[in-house]
């Protein structure tokens, strides 16, 4: 289990430098749209013409995402400044387009844009190398970006070779500017991945290119990117088993954003205490959870702060929707009252003979229409207002079984990785133990003795939290045996528990373990607050429906009162039966005892499906 682990964090850690060089790409990409390259600005201060105007619209079409309309106008643009023969404007406008296509990932007709592109800068170099002296001398940004983007999507499509000699080409400009150093830095990155994923995994090359790239950010002051490279150069020392090397590389990377709190810096520091971890296992080095720990413990920060945002969310929402229906209902109420104004003054004019009769009937008809109207706008607020209840209460129900979902899973992987491995380098050790002692002819040593009864307990404890954090009789007999197990545990001379199971079989076990979780709530509940003498859980099969029947003769209580609105213990079994298209039905009376009853579809145990026990 823990590899597994291992594995999905170390390809993570790849992917992140990846994305990392992506989204700096992406970033280095939108400042020069924004704000030009020098190719750009040099031919903008010599133009000052429609087709430049035409670009720059096409340029900010693409900023808004409108690919589809700016793809039509760019080819129309290059069509244009093609027959015009403006070889400057066409290189913009080819560049522009191919971004167009990256971006809705048409890599190859991507590809074919930024190679005319860069033929054309290439043959005006070579055709007129006194007018671009000196954007050779400085390395035009654009003509360094425009060989890494050809790079990049030759690297998208897992074309190794033609990736390599685009990077290559970067790699060999003599560049001093901070900017086209950093896409340098990238290209160095990107062709350490290309090495360390290659089928002959030149991992040699892989690290020489990685340190590369790691002195140039560092020399930018890139904290964050920097920290990005050295964990890949970790991850290369990681896949070679050099674990110790892979740890210190990981820490230094950690030790750059030590400080830092934003989400990204965040998410590296958690990917890197979990592989740190790993390296740590591997070397046999009980430190290594409390890394994992580490690592636990941001992303579970994590998870809660992307839980406020989406309640911060929903609550902001709610409340510029009741502020568009007051803004709404001032409006209409004004306009109500002008138009009856305007009918009451005409009305008064004509009718002046009848002005008695007339107002009476002004007066009684503005009233109904007011009452009429009053009635509309309240009946209106109020479905929206149980629409708007009903979408919070869907949100938080959501919310609150995943993180139910998530607690199930995390219990799961510490009682499999406490039995896996805890437990059995304990017992291991037990045995080395018992194979010293029957080395000495006579008596043993204390300590050996005492070592071995301090191991013998801590395997005890070892195998009863797992138990705790997932029962193994669930897991090996099912949730018919693991509720008798549970019942006859919590028995005693004051307080009975009886179970009836009919036609009860195995199940997805999945499904077992949130039913299981659901009856040992209730089983709390009771312990805890119910103060019976006799409770009765009945399970029962029928239909394709399991029936679930908890019911106790304790002190009851009140279904109308605010305390069980409240209970953040029914309240979770709620939203985990709703989540399972089930039915909870609460019949309870004060000092008449409570009775809980659900109906659940059943989920099947699939075939061929191997289910994970804990002994």
């Amino acid at each position: 289990m823990f590899i597994r682990l291992q594995l999905i964090h170390f390809f993570i850690i790849w992917g992140i430098i990846l994305t990392s060089s992506h989204k700096s790409y992406a970033i280095t990409q939108s400042s020069n749209l924004q704000n030009s390259s020098y190719y750009y600005q040099q031919y903008k201060k010599d133009t000052d013409s429609i087709d430049i105007r035409g670009y720059e619209l096409i340029r900010s079409l693409y900023l808004k995402n409108e690919y589809s309309l700016a793809l039509k106008k760019g080819l129309v643009l290059l069509d244009t400044s093609t027959k015009n023969g403006s070889t400057e404007l066409s290189i913009l406008t080819y560049t522009l387009i191919g971004d167009i296509f990256e971006k809705t990932r048409s890599y190859e007709k991507s590809l074919k844009y930024y190679k005319n592109s860069l033929e054309l800068y290439e043959t005006e170099i070579n055709d007129k190398p006194q007018a671009y002296n000196n954007a050779l001398k400085k390395i035009d940004s654009n003509y360094v970006e425009l060989l890494f983007k050809t790079g990049s999507v030759y690297h998208k499509l897992a074309k190794s070779d033609s990736a390599k000699y685009y990077y290559n080409k970067i790699i060999k400009l003599n560049i001093v500017d901070q900017h086209k150093l950093f896409v340098k830095a990238k290209a160095f990155n990107n062709l350490s991945n290309l090495y360390f994923y290659s089928k002959e995994k030149d991992f040699d090359k892989a690290e020489e290119y990685a340190l590369k790239a790691i002195e140039i950010k560092k020399n930018i002051g890139d904290k964050i990117s920097q920290a990005a490279s050295i964990a890949s150069l970790a991850s290369v020392y990681l896949e070679q088993n050099k674990y110790e090397k892979a740890r210190q590389y990981y820490l230094k990377a950690i030790n750059l954003i030590e400080k830092n709190k934003d989400g990204k810096s965040l998410r590296f520091k958690e990917v890197f205490y979990d592989n740190i971890s790993w390296a740590m296992y591997n070397q046999k080095k009980y430190q290594a959870y409390n890394y994992l720990d580490k690592s636990f413990n941001i992303r579970d920060s994590l998870r809660e702060a992307e839980m406020k945002d989406i309640l911060l969310k929903i609550e902001t929402n709610h409340k510029e929707n009741l502020e568009k229906e007051k803004t709404a209902l001032v409006e209409e109420q004004r306009k109500l009252k002008e138009a009856q104004e305007a009918k009451t003054s005409m009305l008064f004019g004509v009718l002046s003979l009848l002005v008695l009769i007339v107002s009476g009937v002004i007066v009684y008809n503005y009233k109904l229409r007011q009452r009429n109207l009053r009635l509309k706008l309240s009946e209106s607020k109020l479905i929206q207002q149980q629409n708007i209840e009903k979408l919070k209460s869907e949100a938080q129900i959501k919310i609150l079984n995943a993180t139910i979902d998530g607690k199930e899973t995390e219990r799961k992987l510490i009682a499999e990785i406490l039995h896996d491995n805890v437990s059995a380098l304990l017992s291991s050790a037990n045995m080395h133990l018992s194979a010293t002692k029957k080395q000495f002819d006579g008596e043993s040593s204390q300590e050996i003795q005492k070592t071995q009864a301090i191991i013998s307990e801590a395997s005890q404890k070892v195998r009863d939290l797992s138990h705790n954090l997932v029962s193994s009789i669930l897991l090996k007999f099912g949730l018919e045996y693991a509720i008798k197990d549970v019942a006859k545990k919590y028995s005693n001379s004051e307080l009975t528990f009886k179970v009836s199971a009919q036609n009860i079989s195995r199940y997805n076990q999945e499904f077992e373990i949130k039913i299981f979780n659901v009856i040992q709530e209730l089983i709390n509940n009771i312990l805890k607050h119910s103060k019976a003498k006799h409770a009765q859980i009945n399970l029962k099969e029928e239909n394709n429906q399991l029936t679930v029947l908890v019911k106790d003769d304790g002190v009851g209580f009140s279904t109308s009162s605010s305390s069980f609105s409240d209970g953040i213990g029914l309240n979770q079994i709620e939203a985990r039966i709703h989540v399972m298209n089930g039915k909870l039905t609460i019949k309870s009376k004060e000092n008449t005892g409570t009775s809980i009853k659900i109906i659940v579809p059943i989920l099947k145990k699939e075939k061929n499906i191997r289910l994970t026990s804990i002994s």
